[in-house]
């Protein structure tokens, strides 16, 4: 296995653990199980002086098992969070191609599950991807967007189930005048405006037509080759970046939103 590469925005193993420490415990490590202060450390682990329990900075965390250094597990993290293509991050970690995947899946399973409901004015429209259809909205002006996924082609209920989970009662809907989306308004209460596109109209539906060309540049830099079963994960991800981009600005801004106490048995 090729050495690891070392760059400056990766710090050394004593300020990475010091970090953890603080997000996971706060200023004062206590007792995953009792919750007790009374907390000593004991043979690289902390043992709780109350009751007994042995546990270590990861155990109680989704990183529990990590057979990593803490500084290759940042440097991954890094690239993750900063878009470097998987290639890159093989070359720069020294790690396998799968494990490389094995990690990026773990960082975008504990990504914040927030339910999005989208206002005021909401372009929608749809597209196809490797056997996927993807109905996604953006509230205009923002960077809100929500999305869908079906293995089927795109009918009228589909548009329909996406407004009642994503479009808030009332708000202005623009599409291109699909006739998916035809009288959709009888279906859900919102004010039905739409482009025709073959009369070159283009101004309702100009930015959630633009989030379909980005998503594709994302998908194409970032993995390159995507495969349809992971399809669903990866535009989740995209999601992520484009309505929370303050969560990917560096590692410890991800860990801060993602990495807490969690039960183990």
């Amino acid at each position: 296995m090729k050495s690891m590469y070392h760059i400056n925005q990766i710090p050394s193993e004593r300020p990475i653990k010091k970090f953890i420490r603080r997000v996971v415990f706060g200023k004062n490590v206590f007792c995953p199980e009792c919750r007790s202060r009374k907390v000593v450390v004991f043979e690289q682990r902390y043992r709780c002086r109350a009751c007994r329990l042995k546990f270590t900075l990861l155990s109680h965390t989704w990183l529990k098992g990590m057979k990593l250094s803490y500084e290759k597990f940042w440097m991954v993290l890094w690239c993750w969070t900063t878009s470097i293509p998987v290639s890159q991050t093989t070359e720069l970690t020294g790690l396998s191609r799968q494990a490389v995947a094995h990690w990026h899946d773990l960082f975008r399973e504990h990504l914040p599950k927030d339910h999005v409901i989208l206002g005021k004015v909401v372009q929608l429209d749809e597209a196809y991807f490797k056997g996927w259809s993807l109905v996604m909205g953006k509230e205009q002006g923002t960077r809100k967007i929500a999305f869908m996924m079906w293995k089927t082609s795109v009918e009228r209920y589909h548009a329909v189930q996406f407004l009642e989970q994503h479009v808030k009662p009332g708000s202005k809907l623009c599409t291109d005048g699909a006739w998916i989306y035809r009288a959709i308004q009888h279906w859900w209460p919102v004010d039905h405006e739409w482009d025709i596109h073959k009369r070159f109209e283009f101004g309702k539906t100009s930015e959630i037509e633009g989030m379909f060309g980005i998503l594709r540049t994302f998908l194409r830099r970032m993995y390159h080759h995507v495969t349809p079963e992971k399809l669903p994960d990866y535009v989740s991800e995209f999601q992520a970046r484009f309505s929370s981009p303050e969560i990917f600005k560096d590692p410890r801004h991800y860990l801060a939103k993602t990495l807490s106490l969690v039960p183990f048995d």
